[in-house]
């Protein structure tokens, strides 16, 4: 038995969610927030046997999809007399990570 925990962005959440239910696999989504832009990402849970996780991979390469956005860096502290005009930054964001863990043990009760 294995556990895929899939990180994803909070736009492609409920696709991957709707996805994996249609496929039989029971998950679970956790909002959680990342820490590089402290923007709203979900966390999937899906419990699986050994045979059924790259399927399960499948789905999320398939819903998961990588965007770029432009963030405007912060401003540096700088001298009264300078001028800072920062220009947006260009940064690739989504797609997703993923764990797949092993499960020595399980139980539904």
């Amino acid at each position: 038995m294995k556990l895929v925990i899939s990180i994803v962005q909070r736009e492609d959440a409920d696709t991957l969610l709707k996805s994996l239910t249609d496929a039989g696999h029971k998950a679970t989504l956790v909002s959680t927030t990342g820490g590089f832009l402290r923007e709203g990402n979900a966390t999937l849970f899906v419990g699986a046997e050994n045979d059924r996780v790259e399927e399960i991979l499948d789905l999320v390469r398939e819903n998961c999809h990588k965007r770029t956005r432009y963030l405007s860096p912060i401003v540096p502290v700088t001298e009264p007399s300078e001028f800072y005009i920062p220009e947006p930054v260009e940064i690739e964001v989504g797609g997703a990570t993923v764990f797949v863990v092993d499960v020595p043990r399980h139980e539904r009760f």
